[in-house]
């Protein structure tokens, strides 16, 4: 099984390439010029956009080619008082280039909408803002030219109390989605509501790719054992919204997230880096019927967390693991 490794947003080691700069509405109804504080927001996005860009190249100059993009390239880009501001033509530019240097390094790129986008929601106003939320990030995959295997992964959101309503309720919401939203969406379990069979479930429903979160799974489970699952998360891969082109009928390599506990007395919270005993327990018991994997670091040292997982990783070379490049290893099965 061939692994490559990839992080989240930001970069511990190129200092000042943050792609999440921005401004709160605040500060921008302090600005006694409305058009001007547009301009300032483009320019902040322009800002962000060159950082990811930076970061890319720094991806490449390490072998990273799994990436998750900030959902906060653009601030206040979804705010119900800007509805008006329409940034994507000054911006098409900047995000085109972005695009293009993912497709000539044949990168895998993804957003992850933020915990205020939640489709099981039985509030309509929190839905209409979902959706937009949603469409924003669509948005901006379209404006960097990529195809559908960039996603959009979202949880299934709150129970509200009755957690078989909720499931419900998202799946009913996901139907009269926009097939462009669709096709651009994948599901996670969280750690504290939908656990990995309740997601698997409705993955399967809808026809939805899940991806496979092993730390909230842990935390947040019914007896079952991660690996126990995969057979059948792995299948949800090949639906046809999972499809990585529609005319040749391939499918999307599956992907997980994998974090470590920040203590004992903190199992949810993610620590800096990743024990790599745990993970690697996991991609051993996998690898015999799964060919390829990527897989999300989501520790809070971002990069760092890569580069010291693969020195750990490093470690087993006499026992399986082979290291392929910078980030990425081969695991005999």
């Amino acid at each position: 099984m061939i692994v490559r490794f990839g992080y989240v947003a930001m970069s511990m080691v190129v200092q000042d390439t943050s792609p999440s700069k921005t401004m709160t509405m605040t500060s921008f109804n302090k600005l006694a010029d409305r058009e001007g504080a547009l301009l300032k927001l483009e320019r902040i996005a322009r800002t962000n956009l060159h950082n990811t860009l930076r970061l890319l190249k720094h991806n490449v100059a390490h072998d990273i080619k799994v990436y998750r993009f900030s959902s906060k390239l653009i601030p206040l880009a979804t705010h119900g008082d800007l509805e008006d501001w329409s940034p994507m033509p000054v911006l098409q530019d900047s995000f085109a280039e972005v695009g293009e240097f993912v497709k000539k390094h044949e990168m895998r790129v993804s957003f992850h909408p933020d915990h205020f986008t939640v489709l099981s929601t039985p509030r309509p106003v929190v839905l209409i803002n979902s959706v937009r939320d949603l469409k924003h990030h669509v948005t901006m995959l379209n404006a960097m030219g990529l195809d559908a295997t960039a996603k959009n992964n979202i949880h299934i959101g709150g129970a509200y109390g009755d957690k078989p309503s909720a499931a419900a309720r998202f799946e009913e919401h996901f139907e009269h989605l926009s097939r462009d939203i669709q096709e651009r969406l994948t599901l996670e379990n969280d750690d504290k509501t939908f656990n990995a069979i309740e997601t698997l479930r409705v993955c399967q429903n809808v026809k939805l790719p899940m991806v496979l979160d092993i730390h909230h799974q842990w935390v947040n489970n019914e007896g079952e054992l991660p690996w126990e699952l995969w057979p059948y998360i792995r299948e949800t891969w090949q639906s046809e919204l999972a499809q990585a082109d529609a005319q040749v009928n391939k499918p999307l390599v599956p992907k997980i997230h994998v974090s470590s506990p920040r203590s004992v007395r903190d199992i949810r919270s993610h620590a800096d880096g990743v024990e790599v005993g745990p993970l690697l327990d996991f991609l051993r018991r996998i690898a015999k019927d799964t060919p390829y994997l990527d897989v999300m670091i989501e520790a809070k040292s971002k990069d760092t967390a890569l580069f010291g997982l693969m020195q750990d990783l490093g470690q087993f070379v006499t026992e399986g693991v082979t290291v392929k490049d910078k980030a990425s290893i081969e695991i005999q099965p």
